[in-house]
């Protein structure tokens, strides 16, 4: 026995790979391998990190005849963190064929080889096995089944498995909240917040709750609460960690309050390359190009390299402010001097820019000549939505013909060929532009518009009138338009697709969604509050010009984060200087 506790010790403490063959050797020559206390301390040993590696502890177990079940479950467990997840399954199965009793610990490596893989199959043969087995109780176990189920998709099946957990833990909270991030729940998880920081379950948020609210609170633009996530954080000792700082920085930046992005970022005693790169993104997206590159140079004071992800924020800057000339060098420094090619994203940071200077020619020159990489359909919408501003109707078409070959195209891409059409006053391809979208059954989305006030969000479509404050909004839009016709404002017809006459084409776009929203916000909220509106679709030409007139008239700051960018009203003007 105490020889066994010597070279069980041994092969724990060993190092190297050369050492574990040796004492391999020993434990084959001498039948020691069959010895179960043994056997799972060298598999551990080879198969489990630091020293892992799955093709040598593959040649071991199969060299063990009779396998414990402590033995294939640290074979599955190694496999579940392997390129081979689906092999940890195979294991399973031998394991149950021998008569081994899967337990808890099993079936929850089983599930970690289908989450790898997104498995759902798999995944709803593990829950008959735990069902079967008695484990319903087992919180570990059913917090992984959860997590399968929402990496499926499968957002019904995972809020079943946590209503029927008889011990909710701040881990399975926090998988119920990356389902509902995943599914599109956003709102959801802002209430599971409250419910948690009132302790009504017993247990508080953590560092990676508040990781996935702030994830929220930035897709939504909840910026009060986003601050009330803050207050969380530093009321808990998690102020200073440098992941929630950066996404704090993420989520000011994308409610467009670059004062608290700026203020976190200063604050920070440690920056590393994610720090930069969210601070020069946010700058980047709120129109501050000169900010990013400022920024940048910084970066490199401070002895920081930059990665792709901060060569993307910097040239989305350029892209922005049409600092072409600035992009240009950047995209070739990336390469020459940092040894980062270029991917996808750095390519559509270019060709918006040339876009926006408009070179349109040469930027599709440039996507044409992509080698290692191909065009998506995010690059040829980029190059679309330049089309759109300078009125090229023979690429757009173009552009729109490798849409459709890439079998990308959407309803969205179809809106800019008819704004294309629109602005050059041919309506004859506008009708066949609709009657194609008619016939193969490509139907627009509706523009949605939302804005919080005092916690609640409010949304609205064209012409919507389920508000409960309905008539307020609507008598409070036609103040709005009187003042904004007085002050100079006329609607930008060329906004509405339709060959109306002008007196029909204003009417039609006086009530699009984000009016609606900018009018509600004048009605609920004090003078010279900012008013923040997000957007699910490109902002149209004639909104644009309405939120520039609102935001001189009524002195109001108005930032509306569309499909493509924030645009920050004030005082007539707007960061994107009318390019989007």
């Amino acid at each position: 026995m105490k020889s066994y506790q010597n070279l069980i010790s041994i092969v724990k403490s060993s190092t190297h790979k050369s050492h574990l063959l040796q004492i391999q050797a020993h434990l084959t020559r001498t039948s020691l391998l069959r010895e179960p206390k043994l056997s799972l301390a060298f598999l551990s040993r080879i198969a489990l990190s630091p020293l892992q590696d799955i093709q040598y502890a593959r040649r071991v177990f199969s060299q063990i005849r009779e396998p414990s079940a402590l033995v294939c479950n640290t074979m599955i467990r190694a496999y579940a963190h392997s390129n081979s997840p689906m092999e940890g399954f195979c294991v399973f199965q031998q394991m149950v064929r021998r008569g081994l009793r899967p337990d808890p610990i099993t079936l929850t490596f089983v599930i970690k080889c289908f989450i790898k893989i997104r498995c759902l199959r798999g995944g709803e043969q593990a829950h008959a096995k735990i069902l079967n087995g008695g484990h319903q109780s087992d919180s570990l176990l059913l917090t992984n089944l959860m997590d399968l189920y929402s990496l499926c998709r499968r957002d019904g099946e995972a809020h079943k498995v946590f209503d029927e957990m008889p011990h909710k833990d701040t881990v399975s909270w926090n998988v119920l909240i990356s389902s509902f991030l995943r599914n599109k729940r956003t709102r959801d998880v802002l209430g599971v917040f409250d419910s948690m920081v009132r302790d009504e379950f017993g247990c508080k948020p953590d560092d990676v709750t508040c990781l996935f609210l702030l994830q929220a609170c930035a897709d939504l633009g909840a910026l009060e609460f986003g601050d009330k996530v803050r207050n969380y954080m530093e009321e808990n000792g998690y102020g200073d960690a440098i992941k929630l700082c950066n996404s704090l920085i993420s989520m000011y930046s994308r409610c467009g309050c670059l004062d608290q992005a700026y203020e976190v970022f200063n604050r920070m005693r440690e920056k590393n390359v994610v720090t930069w790169s969210a601070m020069i993104s946010g700058l980047a997206m709120n129109g501050h190009g000169r900010g990013a590159l400022e920024a940048f140079r910084q970066m490199g004071q401070a002895g920081v390299p930059p990665d792709d992800q901060t060569f993307t924020g910097l040239l989305s800057a350029c892209s922005h402010c049409g600092l072409l000339d600035e992009g240009m060098l950047f995209f070739e420094t990336m390469t020459k001097q940092y040894g980062i090619k270029p991917n996808i994203h750095h390519y559509g940071c270019i060709a918006d820019l040339m876009g926006r200077v408009g070179k349109l020619d040469q930027a599709y020159e440039l996507i044409m000549s992509m080698k290692e990489l191909k065009p998506d359909s995010a690059l040829w919408r980029t190059l679309l939505g330049a089309c759109r501003i300078h009125h090229n109707v023979t690429l757009g078409e173009t552009v729109v013909g490798h849409l459709v070959e890439l079998k990308a195209q959407e309803a969205g891409d179809y809106v800019l060929l008819l704004n294309i059409y629109s602005s050059v006053g041919d309506w004859e391809k506008v009708k066949d532009t609709r009657r194609f979208m008619k016939e193969r059954g490509i139907q627009t989305s509706l523009g949605c518009s939302s804005i919080i006030v005092k916690g609640v969000v409010h949304e609205f479509l064209v012409d919507d009138v389920s508000h409960s404050r309905k008539e307020e909004i609507y008598t409070t839009m036609d103040e709005i338009n009187k003042q904004l016709k007085i002050a100079g404002y006329v609607a930008d017809i060329t906004s509405e697709l339709h060959n109306l006459d002008e007196e029909e084409k204003g009417h039609a776009l006086s009530y699009h969604s984000e009016k609606l929203a900018m009018a509600f916000g004048i009605l609920a909220t004090p003078p010279g509050t900012t008013i923040r509106i997000a957007k699910n679709l490109r902002t149209c030409v004639d909104c644009h010009e309405f939120a520039k007139a609102l935001s001189w008239v009524y002195n109001r700051v108005v930032v509306i984060r569309d499909r493509n960018r924030f645009h920050h009203f004030r005082e007539g003007r707007c960061s994107c200087d009318d390019f989007w």
